[in-house]
């Protein structure tokens, strides 16, 4: 398949970045809430804007009342995101935690689908148990009481815990930590009995939560799946959340190069535009080439994951680690190409290396996804 978007997928990022740079641009969404020390980081009115242009239902099969679309077209409104640092529960609840709901009963669909569509409904997911992510262990348990389940342990940087309606939440309901089975995916409501937040604001202004489970009583239609059989709809959340992250890492690293070329065109240093300095055009290119790549390696992932293919598992770490390393690139070249300034809350460059920061440990950094790579092919 070709790496590039077809014409409605076009149209879509056209609608998706005139909404992005409109409404949610730096100084209406980021700095407002941010300078405003909003404890939730991000606009319930604006996420019904999201609502309304069909957004939040992008994942959402047609018969459950949303778009019905793949990875592709959420990666298009991800990538809008990132180039603006709108901040929005878009990631966890429209990609993320909608992913897990796809294999949920008709029941839990019809409970919590509509409030998605609609915009009315947040959610979060609670998998990391440390400082790092690491999926592959889960002690949190989830152990039989009465009909239902008793849920105990802990849950760390949980995005908008504390904003959202309900959080998908994995634990052991058999085995040992480290057992690749015994996983059930649970459906928490907000106001559960026994469930608190210890809320964190990110460099990036964004808020976490570290959140307990004191014995929280679960009915059994909150399992989503099967007992003991979460370890397949974990995985494919998992890779929804790491194509996710990276489309949106793409946009972060865009929307900082974009930022510098501006500046190298304007910037003027010895009577000449800093941009005619032949080293910092050198730069720029390799820049630019690096971002055009880690792009295309997440279009590709996207394909695949829409696909159903096999190899869509690889790609997403792939496509994780490539978007770390080019973001990574264009936030640092961003800001030592601005000089001084770049280090000043007055111009905007600097919020794209925050997010930056942030964005990377979501899901697993770099480092973390490279082992996993070359665990996966044999190495």
């Amino acid at each position: 398949m070709p790496l590039y978007h077809n014409e409605d997928q076009a149209m879509l990022a056209d609608t998706a970045g005139q909404f992005m740079s409109e409404e949610g641009s730096i100084a209406k969404q980021l700095r407002h809430w941010r300078d405003t020390e909003c404890k939730d980081g991000f606009g319930h009115d604006f996420w019904k804007q999201f609502a309304e242009l069909g957004f939040t239902g992008v994942l959402v099969a047609e018969d459950d009342g949303g778009l019905g679309m793949g990875h592709v077209e959420a990666g298009i409104v991800l990538e809008e995101i990132g180039r603006n640092l709108t901040p929005s529960p878009f990631l966890t609840s429209s990609v993320v935690a909608a992913t897990a709901l796809a294999q949920a009963n008709d029941d839990l669909r019809g409970r919590y689908l509509p409030g998605l569509v609609s915009g009315d409904s947040v959610f979060a997911v609670a998998i990391d148990e440390g400082a790092k992510h690491r999926p592959e262990n889960v002690a949190c348990k989830a152990e039989k009481s009465g009909n239902g389940f008793k849920l105990t342990g802990q849950k760390d940087f949980v995005v908008h815990g504390a904003s959202a309606d309900m959080l998908v939440v994995a634990a052991r309901t058999s085995g040992s930590d480290s057992d690749e089975d015994g996983i059930t995916l649970f459906a928490v409501p907000k106001d559960a009995s026994g469930m608190s937040h210890d809320a964190v604001r990110l460099v990036d202004s964004s808020m976490v939560t570290h959140t307990k489970f004191d014995g929280v009583e679960l009915d059994g239609d909150a399992v989503i799946g099967e007992v003991d059989g979460g370890r397949e709809i974990l995985n494919k959340l998992l890779m929804a959340g790491r194509v996710g992250s990276a489309a949106e890492g793409v946009g972060v690293a865009r929307g900082a190069m974009d930022m510098t070329v501006d500046y190298l065109k304007q910037r003027k240093q010895f009577g000449k535009l800093i941009g005619e300095f032949q080293a910092l055009q050198h730069r720029a290119s390799h820049l630019y080439s690096e971002v055009e790549i880690a792009r295309a390696v997440v279009i590709k992932t996207q394909q695949l994951l829409d696909a159903g293919s096999e190899k869509a598992d690889l790609m997403s770490s792939v496509a994780k680690a490539k978007v770390a390393k080019a973001a990574g690139l264009a936030v640092r070249e961003g800001v030592q190409m601005h000089g001084g300034i770049g280090m000043t809350d007055e111009y905007d460059i600097g919020l794209y290396m925050k997010r930056d920061r942030a964005l990377q440990e979501f899901m697993g950094d770099a480092y973390y996804h490279a082992g996993r790579v070359a665990d996966m092919s044999g190495y």
